[in-house]
């Protein structure tokens, strides 16, 4: 192992964060102007929270995550693919599988881009956490507990694509999304089966706003990559660990390489993900002035055959008047 030593840490209250959009993170210039690396690549994520040597930041992480009845001590990390009984199974691919010495499982994963069936593909990739628990012979069917950690890097739309009904009550906290199996009354009815989703756009606190470990873990994955020097919010031990893990300077020319070949990938995809979006708004904009003109002559005819109606005329007269089918004007 090679050691390297660093100057002492300098904490800044109120530390500078670099407004710097995926190109410029990317350019090779200014690139090597960057303190730390983007946490949301995928290297970045696997350095920090993937590594053996590592799994203590992990572990910080999701017990400010997860309720307080289940600490995580220790995490023995298991293999990321799983092999299933067909194709589709053999194709899922976790970024982190890991459980506690208590047999509880944890499936930790990064998404960058929303999907149309995001929570049903976190439903489907908890099934082999809970598969995996059989037993061969005689089996009393108890589970150990189920944890399904998302860090997202979008707006899931939770409220508009999924809730059918007015919540139970008022969410503290509109990025952090715990779910669990409840009844009609919002009673807990199974406590085994977890899935934790984090939208890091919709964490907007400022460091001087920061309360909370879980807070500050937030701010870290959302801001380390645009941090020029250590916030004093952020000097607690682990954040500190962190820091050095994250620090590009410190990277060995493989690593650096590899990194380098992960940001331009999130950079592109990113990239493609938001000119998609945008020119899905722009198409559904002018569809949508499209539509409003077509509905404005459409109400504007109804309007002209209810007068006429009124007036007594033929429904023929109408008919050729508006261009209106005789039942629609028949229901006028």
């Amino acid at each position: 192992m090679r050691l390297l030593s660093h100057p002492s840490p300098q904490y800044h209250r109120g530390a500078k964060v670099c407004n710097l959009d995926l190109n410029v993170l990317n350019n090779p210039i200014l690139y090597l102007c960057l303190a730390y690396i983007n946490p949301l690549t995928d290297f970045g994520f696997k350095k920090l929270f993937g590594e053996e040597v590592n799994k203590a930041l992990l572990i910080d992480f999701l017990n400010h995550l997860l309720p307080y009845h289940h600490q995580i001590t220790d995490l023995t990390y298991m293999r990321h693919e799983k092999i299933g009984s067909t194709p589709v199974d053999r194709k899922v691919v976790y970024d982190l599988y890991c459980q506690n010495a208590l047999g509880e499982r944890f499936i930790v994963e990064l998404q960058k881009a929303r999907q149309e069936f995001f929570v049903d593909r976190s439903l489907y990739y908890s099934t082999f956490a809970i598969q995996e628990q059989a037993q061969a012979g005689k089996w009393n069917f108890k589970l150990s507990p189920v944890y399904v950690v998302a860090v997202l890097d979008f707006d899931m739309q939770l409220d508009s694509n999924y809730l059918t009904e007015q919540p139970l009550f008022e969410k503290p906290e509109p990025y952090y999304h715990w779910i669990r199996l409840i009844d009609e009354v919002g009673r807990v009815i199974y406590q085994k089966l977890h899935y934790i989703f984090i939208e890091l756009p919709k964490f907007k606190k400022q460091e001087s706003e920061l309360k909370t470990l879980r807070d500050k873990w937030l701010y870290m994955l959302r801001h380390l990559a645009r941090l020029q020097d250590r916030p004093i919010a952020l000097q607690e031990q682990i954040y500190q660990r962190v820091f050095e893990i994250a620090e590009i300077a410190t990277f060995s020319k493989e690593e650096r390489y590899a990194y380098e070949d992960s940001l331009k990938a999130y950079r592109d995809f990113k990239n493609a993900i938001d000119t998609a979006e945008a020119e899905g708004y722009q198409k559904g904009h002018v569809d949508g002035e499209q539509k409003g003109r077509l509905e404005g002559r459409l109400e504007e005819k109804r309007k002209i055959a209810m007068v006429l109606k009124a007036a007594g005329q033929p429904l023929e007269l109408i008919q050729q008047a508006t261009e209106l089918s005789f039942e629609e004007i028949e229901n006028l």
